[in-house]
């Protein structure tokens, strides 16, 4: 009886803010896998369980969601001044590809702490009690993000009282610095492509939209709620068992790559499914969030909704939130 040979590679399943991941470090990967290519691609989806016809993970790491569905790699840096590369993949559920167009905002908190578990950190830089300020390059859009991350008798400190939505319980807070988190710069990037803050977006089928394209944090294509017809306080079940609904999105999805210069054609969309993001927003109003806690108008100042990997996301994407602030 013949099988395939079975490897063992070192990993840690980490959660950072509303997402979860597999973290590797990049020495620890197969030497094939340590550089682009089919085989670190091969090697990803295996270990997350894609692609899964049932869409739901059962042989492998990953969650089905798109904010668990995500692998990590990080070795110290080859940028001065930082103390880490960190490069994310981002895997699709039910198709066989990975994703590396982009940076996972949630994650990035993550890696810090990794950076600090896996030794991949100046031990001179990490106090036995405090804050270690973690250096990251994120290799994805060669961006810097400083991790402060909260140490207790020289370890990473997990627990503690920090709440934040989409997450069930409370634990120690990681605060993110995203330096120069935008497109504008000395390599000829934009934070908004098109030029414009506000285009005329054509979109097959739909129509004519008002849209924000803006490169900061993550590629984001921003259009208004009511222009295709939502509310902006919808919640994941009211889109993503809807298959039209999610068709409309990814038509005004494709439509915003296009013009942002992202993608040549709309086929190349289906194996970019991570950048850009697409969002709609609204005037502040009143809604009842997943968790049941009432959200009241007068304590926002509007509602974003985000889609990510083709469906409603359960709470909004750390680097969305960049694009949006």
């Amino acid at each position: 009886m013949t099988h395939v040979a079975q490897i063992k590679v070192p990993a840690t399943y980490m959660r950072g803010g509303t997402s979860k991941g597999v973290f590797f470090k990049l020495d620890d990967l197969p030497e094939r896998c340590r550089v682009p290519g089919a085989a670190r691609d091969k090697l990803l989806m295996r270990v997350i369980g894609s692609p899964d016809p049932y869409a739901a993970h059962i042989d492998g790491m990953g969650g089905a969601t798109s904010s668990t569905s995500k692998c990590v790699m990080l070795s110290k840096s080859t940028q001065p001044d930082h103390d880490v590369d960190y490069l994310y993949g981002q895997v699709s559920i039910d198709k066989a590809f990975v994703d590396w167009s982009g940076n996972c905002g949630n994650l990035s908190t993550a890696a810090g702490a990794f950076a600090i578990h896996a030794g991949l950190m100046d031990p001179a830089r990490v106090p036995r009690d405090g804050i270690c300020t973690v250096r990251i390059w994120q290799a994805n859009i060669r961006k810097t993000i400083i991790a402060h991350v909260p140490v207790a008798d020289g370890q990473v400190q997990e627990t503690g009282d920090f709440e934040l939505d989409g997450v069930t319980f409370p634990a120690a807070e990681i605060v993110l610095e995203f330096l120069d988190p935008s497109d504008d710069g000395d390599e000829g990037g934009s934070m908004f492509p098109t030029g414009a803050l506000v285009d005329d977006l054509e979109v097959p089928g739909i129509g004519t939209l008002k849209a924000t394209m803006i490169t900061a944090g993550i590629p984001t294509v921003f259009v208004n709620a009511d222009e295709i017809g939502f509310t902006g306080t919808e919640l994941r079940e009211a889109i993503n068992t809807k298959p039209e609904l999610l068709a409309r999105c990814e038509a005004i999805r494709v439509a915003g790559a296009l013009r942002m210069g992202l993608i040549k054609t709309p086929e190349e969309a289906a194996q970019r499914q991570h950048t850009p993001k697409i969002a709609f927003v609204s005037p502040p109003k009143d809604y009842v969030a997943s968790s049941g806690k009432a959200i009241q108008a007068g304590d926002i100042d509007l509602n974003v909704r985000a889609l990510s990997m083709g469906k409603l996301h359960h709470a909004m994407m750390g680097t969305a939130a960049v694009a949006i602030a």
